[in-house]
Formats: C-alpha cells, structure tokens, sequence
C-alpha cells in the first residue's frame, strides 16, 4: 500500500511539473511575441515573465531526478547490458545483483553528498537570481530524488534476488491503446484506419 503511494506521488510529481514548465514556457514565448505588437506593448508590459525561464529549469532539473528514479523502477533506465545477457544464468544474476548494487551505493553517496550541500547552503542567505527563493529549496532535488533512487535500486534489486525478473517495458505498448489479436496495428494505420 505504502509502495503505491509512493509509485502515484512519484509519477504525480514528474507529470505536474512537466505540464506546469510546458505552461509556463508557452506562456512565456507567446508574452514574448505579444510585446512585439505595438498595440499591445501597453498591456505585455503589465506582466513580467522574467521569472519564466529560471523556473522552469529548476522544474526540469526535479524532473530529471525523480524521473531517474522512475526510470530505474520501471525498467526504462539507460544500462548496457549486452555482455551480461550473454552470460550463463548464475553469473548473470550475480552480475545483475552486483551492478544494481553499485547503482544504490553510488546514489546513496550522492545523495548524502548533496544532503551535506543542502544543509550547508540552508545556513545562508543565498537566493536565486530572478524568483529570489532560497537556494537550498532548488538543490534539495539532489539528495531527495538520489535518495529515491537508491531506494529503488534495493527494490528492483530485493525483486530480482526473489523472482529473477528485472522490470521491463513494452516499448511498443501504448498505454490506454487495446490491440485485437492477430491485428496489426501499424497496417491498419496504412489502410486508412478501421474498416
């Protein structure tokens, strides 16, 4: 129960903040292009979008670290792996077990290295540029989404140890997509559609 509510606040928070930065940036460009109109400089100059840029790198960089953790969860994260899969299956899984390993204790040090920063960094009065928010509130991605990571490291790796499976996508799946059997999908596309 606990782990599905982590799984939901996890994919929460990548998708909100993605749809928010995507906002902002339309926003931003079509303020941008507004004020060149003469008509509208009056009304554009009411609104400041300098903010605009700096937050939305500070949203992708939250991003990127918790989608890290996501990637790593369902099996989409980068690994090659192509020598290990050539292995027999008890080295394999030795392998697999070592390198899911060294993957939480390096996110483990990076997270406790980045925890360190952000403690240090919260005792001054540093801001950011343009949003003059405390700069500790926008590295405090670091040790929480390296933190998160490690912790799925140990999961795929305690799944692994008790299934001998390691999660995996079906890149062609589309979710909310039903295929019929026997169907292909991609031909139908081609014909125009269903019948």
């Amino acid at each position: 129960m606990l782990l599905k509510i982590l799984d939901r606040l996890e994919e929460v928070l990548i998708g909100s903040l993605m749809a928010a930065a995507t906002v902002i940036t339309f926003a931003a460009v079509v303020h941008r292009f507004l004020s060149g109109v003469p008509a509208l400089q009056s009304y554009t100059e009411l609104i400041d979008f300098g903010w605009a840029q700096e937050l939305c790198i500070y949203m992708f960089i939250w991003v990127a670290k918790f989608g890290a953790a996501y990637g790593v969860r369902t099996g989409i994260h980068v690994g090659v792996d192509v020598l290990v899969n050539k292995l027999p299956p008890p080295p394999r899984a030795g392998m697999v077990l070592l390198s899911l390993g060294c993957g939480a204790l390096f996110t483990a040090i990076v997270g406790t290295l980045g925890a360190n920063f952000v403690w240090r960094i919260a005792h001054t009065d540093q801001t950011t540029p343009d949003m003059e928010i405390p700069v500790w509130i926008v590295y405090l991605a670091i040790p929480l989404g390296s933190y998160l990571m490690c912790f799925r490291f140990l999961q795929v790796a305690w799944a692994f140890y008790r299934t001998g499976r390691l999660p995996a996508r079906d890149h062609a799946h589309v979710d909310g997509v039903e295929t019929v059997e026997g169907v292909d999908p991609i031909e139908v596309a081609r014909q125009g559609g269903p019948a």
